[in-house]
């Protein structure tokens, strides 16, 4: 993939070896952490709760440090792949009369705090709807390769594109009506839920910027979509079930099957068209 001839995002954060997403504890002296204690141990609260808050305060105000990992290829190409992005969904938004405002991308190490509460790296590249934001902790794309057997550049950057995907689920409401139907009861995850679904929409939504960038850009070179297919097999639930437990449990399903997220990967690719992207009225996924 020739993703050097992109347009760069001004919308990456990189927060890599800052110590911005980590576990410690907040810069108060050690005279200042007990009376954090002391005051949360009067109103009942538990003191790590606190000075974690405290920590993240502090973080959150304290003025970002040099990064060593700046402009390293894993920065560059994610902005590159983030600025295609912002280029195929800004001319479907326009399209539609829409002006479409971007999320940002957050590089990370280890583990990083979000609206959504503090994550690791193990669970993922996830998409934060409470600040319209991405979260990529770049190491996931070795785990790629080395431990799920997928990987390759535009297989990272379908990863990119996939939760670019939630935050189009967001801006269009159905993140929202998915919300609503769960806190009614509907089924949340099994291999027909809607979960699964919301997952699936996104794997399109991966597929029609592929197909829209690969318009624009023409960087797609032999094998590269291979790579893609290779990766959302190497993700499927039932792939990841039988690696990790050695039995497949349907009813736990979060993100589809290999094969289904293949199929709707290639339903957004093949006609570059949303619209192809309805799961929620699938019959069968």
């Amino acid at each position: 993939m020739k993703w050097q001839v992109g347009r760069s995002s001004s919308n990456v954060e990189d927060r890599r070896g800052g110590g911005g997403g980590g576990f410690g504890l907040p810069h108060l002296g050690i005279g200042g952490i007990v009376i954090v204690i002391i005051v949360s141990l009067l109103f009942h609260k538990n003191p790590l709760q606190v000075l974690g808050a405290v920590a993240d305060s502090q973080q959150q105000s304290a003025p970002a440090g040099p990064n060593p990992q700046a402009n390293d290829e894993a920065s560059q190409f994610s902005a590159k792949i983030l600025g295609s992005t912002e280029d195929v969904w800004g001319k479907i938004f326009q399209a539609n009369g829409q002006t479409y405002p971007p999320p940002k991308l957050v590089l990370f190490s280890g583990v990083v705090g979000s609206s959504c509460g503090r994550a690791s790296a193990a669970m993922g590249p996830f998409y934060c709807p409470g600040d319209k934001q991405v979260y990529l902790d770049t190491s996931f794309f070795d785990d790629m390769r080395t431990k799920l057997g997928g990987g390759g550049d535009f297989a990272q950057a379908y990863v990119i594109a996939h939760e670019v995907g939630h935050h189009i689920q967001t801006l269009t409401g159905t993140a929202d009506k998915v919300d609503q139907l769960r806190a009614r009861g509907e089924r949340m995850e099994g291999d027909n839920g809607l979960s699964v679904r919301l997952e699936l929409q996104a794997d399109c939504y991966a597929g029609v910027w592929a197909n829209l960038a690969q318009k624009q850009y023409n960087w797609l070179e032999t094998g590269d979509v291979e790579e893609a297919l290779n990766t959302a097999t190497a993700i499927g639930d039932d792939r990841l079930h039988q690696q990790g437990q050695g039995a497949v449990v349907p009813d736990s399903f979060t993100h589809g099957t290999s094969e289904q997220r293949v199929r709707w990967f290639q339903n957004g690719f093949q006609g570059g068209n949303p619209g192809s992207c309805d799961t929620f009225g699938a019959r069968q996924l």
